[in-house]
């Protein structure tokens, strides 16, 4: 009887792969451990066991296995049950979803490796130059990868030279595996057992009289380890006994110190003894019971806690209540800004209980949280992260809060799987049967309407913590001080004595534009021409740190121009103002006081975000200018003011959202400023001071905002009322993604209808050299999904097989918004 198993492969096939192993491996193998297999010619990938089973292919014929890569599953069953849904749901494949979970050292790649073949006498007059080099090249090195040649060679096409030595039986060439995680070993020392003894200790010091600092590290180390009675450190023995490491390695070398290593995680908690909860206040203490009690019934609760009310105190009783029943909990955030002044607060709660997992850490660093919640540790009870740590392996998730829910950083744009992460911890959470806690001040208006309809639960918090006031949001009429010439720059006078005021105080200031760089738009005014990107269809910006044009879709950058490349004239001007030009009017309107910006540009190191925040928190900084991700619930005790610069970018941009999302934007970044005793101010500057979204953010008036938005949804048929589905369409040639689009569009019509739109441009319709098109498919409630994704997969799977459009690439985004 033959044994097969099925294989998940990282990559993009709609089907899983058979592979024939033995009985013994059959007993052993269970799914969710990996193994290496040979695919295509040559090619060795890292796949993942989906089934054991004796049922032979009937397509092809099956391939023996590699190698078996784990000892135990590294996955779940309940992550691969997981996987199987979000590929069906998000219109992708299992491989897909695979790549985006695993963390990046657990998928091992084939590399090709070159070594020389001793069986041959070569001639050496017989090679071309390039070969002679590689020739050269393996008698110094036993084996070279492609990377090495093409450095040896400095020419990124060497396979043609691989070819002609292979041809001429030069060389071998094989494919190898590599582990890439590596554990991390510190290295630590003790005394060697011939000198534990009284007697043998003092003939040491003897021996050691003429080495004076030798014989202070061995009486340091003898002072730590009665100290600490802990293994010790040779980098805490160096700095102790302040010598060098040489001296340390000497006496390793004399056989008086013993050297040993002991694997660590790379992410420890230093901190001391864990902090008692804080007190809830009466309203928190009754919104937690009116949560409590909605899990009775509901599984998925909405808490819409107005901003500075205190919701992360009332999360952290839930998990509190998890922890002590031993419990996972898993904790989203929308930005790795805000999990690092989170992580602080829970850690002083919860102490090594917490782990952190985001993209700015590193493969290494994720391997050991996957390991750690994989093994339920105790050190992984609670999982704070970004919208990726939906993926990591739970064992017993007893508990999901997604915070600050109407996040649109929860959404994955590319590459696939497009997922939201919030819709897929929802899905998590049923797996395991467990509760959702979805918190927002401003919810996204597809969990309002859930709850409306009693789909969700829903807990009100409208009193801030401490009975501080909502802050006072004045409204400021750019128009108008424009015409009386009130302004300095981009700042009104009412602004700057604003800020004066509170500086003098002695609280800070944050000034919000959600723009980075100097200027959007750089323009002659001699010819009107404005320089524009060579890969995508937008205008660069100007950022004057570095004197530099730069495209912030495809990262194209130019250095400042001095004339107008059109004609040749000198009269550059910039339009429009970014963070940059508001960080620069800042410093010269305040002289005295520190001013600092914190966009994608200044947060881009691993701890970009902690410095800027820590700082501010420590009151190095008076003026923090930034972009959105100031938005994202941070919590600042000094803040004062908040400045808005400019609300009518936010308020004209082409979406169905936009208004939506503007209100969203400006109630957060409101909610920064007076958190602690005394009442806050917000200064919105805006052209249009009567727009309904600004008076509605003025009198925080959500609901009327919610009653208002839901009408258009009901009236030009969007989510929540109607589903949709975005399908954009790729390619460098322009009338190839046009051709494409209508017979993609034509062929959507015959099935569904009026409830198609498109084929359109979007406003930035090249990006990095291709032409975009985009089609929407809106799906009414009463239509069933499934059945409407499996035509657009057929209408998808006949496209791709028409010659002329194979080339096109083809993106389908469900829930797009």
């Amino acid at each position: 009887m033959n044994n097969f198993i099925n294989v998940i492969l990282p990559i993009p096939l709609e089907k899983s792969f058979t592979y024939a192993i033995t009985q013994a491996e059959a007993n052993f193998l269970q799914p969710g451990m990996r193994v290496s297999v040979p695919f295509g010619k040559s090619k060795i990938y890292t796949a993942l066991v989906e089934r054991v089973h004796i049922e032979a292919p009937k397509v092809y014929e099956a391939k023996q296995i590699h190698q078996i890569l784990d000892e135990s599953p590294v996955v779940t069953l309940i992550q691969l049950v997981h996987w199987q849904w979000m590929a069906n749901y998000y219109m992708c494949t299992v491989g897909e979803v695979m790549r985006a979970a695993l963390p990046s050292a657990f998928i091992l790649e084939s590399e090709t490796v070159i070594s020389r073949n001793s069986e041959v006498v070569v001639n050496d007059e017989l090679l071309k130059d390039d070969e002679f080099i590689v020739y050269e090249a393996l008698h110094h090195q036993s084996s070279l990868k492609i990377q090495d040649l093409m450095s040896i060679l400095d020419k990124k096409n060497v396979l043609p030279v691989i070819k002609r030595l292979l041809e001429k039986n030069i060389i071998n060439v094989q494919e190898e595996i590599y582990e890439k995680y590596k554990p991390k070993l510190v290295r630590y020392v003790k005394i060697t057992t011939a000198y534990t003894s009284p007697n043998e200790l003092q003939q040491l010091m003897e021996l050691l009289s003429r080495a004076p600092k030798q014989r202070d590290v061995v009486m340091t180390l003898f002072s730590i380890s009665a100290q600490t009675k802990k293994p010790v450190k040779v980098s805490d023995l160096i700095s102790e006994s302040d010598t060098s490491s040489a001296i340390v390695k000497a006496l390793v070398d004399k056989g008086v110190l013993e050297e040993y290593y002991i694997q660590t995680d790379r992410v420890q908690y230093e901190g001391g003894e864990n902090e008692d909860l804080k007190r809830l206040n009466e309203y928190q203490e009754i919104a937690l019971d009116e949560v409590i009690q909605s899990f009775k019934n509901k599984s998925i609760t909405l808490l819409h806690g107005v901003t500075s009310s205190g919701k992360t105190e009332l999360y952290v009783k839930l998990i509190e209540a998890q922890i002590l029943k031993g419990k996972q909990v898993l904790y989203l955030l929308p930005e790795i800004a805000l999990t690092t002044q989170l992580v602080e607060r829970l850690q002083n709660y919860f102490g090594k209980k917490v782990a952190v997992f985001h993209s700015k850490y590193s493969s290494h660093e994720r391997v050991e949280v996957w390991n750690n919640v994989l093994n339920n540790s105790p050190k992984a009870q609670v999982i704070l992260g970004a919208r990726s740590s939906v993926l990591l392996p739970f064992q017993d998730l007893g508990l999901v809060i997604v915070d600050e829910e109407h996040e649109s950083s929860y959404k994955q744009f590319d590459p696939a799987p497009r997922y939201h992460a919030r819709d897929t911890a929802i899905v998590l959470a049923s797996l395991f049967k467990t509760k959702t806690l979805l918190g927002s001040a401003t919810p996204s208006l597809e969990s309002y309407y859930n709850s409306k309809q009693g789909k969700y639960g829903l807990v009100e918090l409208n009193h801030r913590y401490n009975d501080v006031l909502m802050p006072d949001i004045e409204l400021v009429d750019l128009k108008d001080k424009h015409k009386r010439k009130r302004m300095n720059g981009h700042f009104s006078d009412r602004l700057i004595e604003e800020i004066q005021d509170t500086l003098t105080a002695g609280h800070q200031v944050i000034l919000f534009q959600n723009r980075r760089g100097f200027s959007p738009i750089v323009e002659c005014n001699t010819c009107g021409h404005s320089p524009q990107c060579p890969n995508c269809d937008v205008s660069l910006t100007f950022h004057q740190y570095k004197n530099q044009l730069r495209c912030h879709y495809c990262g194209y950058h130019v250095i400042m121009h001095k004339t107008c490349e059109a004609c040749g004239s000198v009269e550059l001007d910039s339009k429009g103002f970014g963070t940059e030009q508001v960080e620069q009017e800042a410093k010269m309107l305040f002289p005295d006081f520190n001013v600092a910006r914190m966009d994608l540009d200044t947060t881009r190191g691993k701890y970009g975000y902690e410095k800027i925040i820590t700082a501010l928190e420590q009151q190095e900084i008076d003026i923090l200018v930034g972009t959105q991700m100031l938005t994202k619930g941070l919590d600042f005790r000094n803040v004062k003011l908040v400045g808005i610069m400019n609300a009518d970018n936010m308020l004209n941009f082409p979406d169905f959202r936009a208004h939506e999302r503007s209100y969203q934007l400006m109630a957060q970044v409101s909610g920064r400023a007076g958190r602690t005793k005394e009442r806050g101010k917000v200064l919105i500057q805006t052209y249009n001071p009567f727009h309904r979204i600004l008076q509605q953010v003025s009198t925080n008036n959500y609901s009327q905002m919610y009653e208002e938005q839901i009408e258009d949804r009901y009236t030009y048929k969007y989510p929540p009322i109607f589903r949709m589905i975005k399908i954009t369409l790729k390619h460098k040639d322009y009338l190839k993604v046009n051709n494409g689009a209508d017979w993609y569009a034509r062929s959507l019509r015959t099935v569904f209808d009026k409830h198609v739109l498109g084929p359109e441009f979007p406003p930035v319709s090249r990006i990095r050299n291709q032409y975009l098109k985009h089609i929407l498919i809106k799906i009414p409630q009463k239509q069933s999904l499934a059945k409407t994704k499996e035509a657009i997969i057929k209408i998808n799977n006949s496209f791709l097989s028409v010659k002329d459009f194979r080339a096109i690439r083809v993106i389908l985004n469900v829930d797009n918004y």
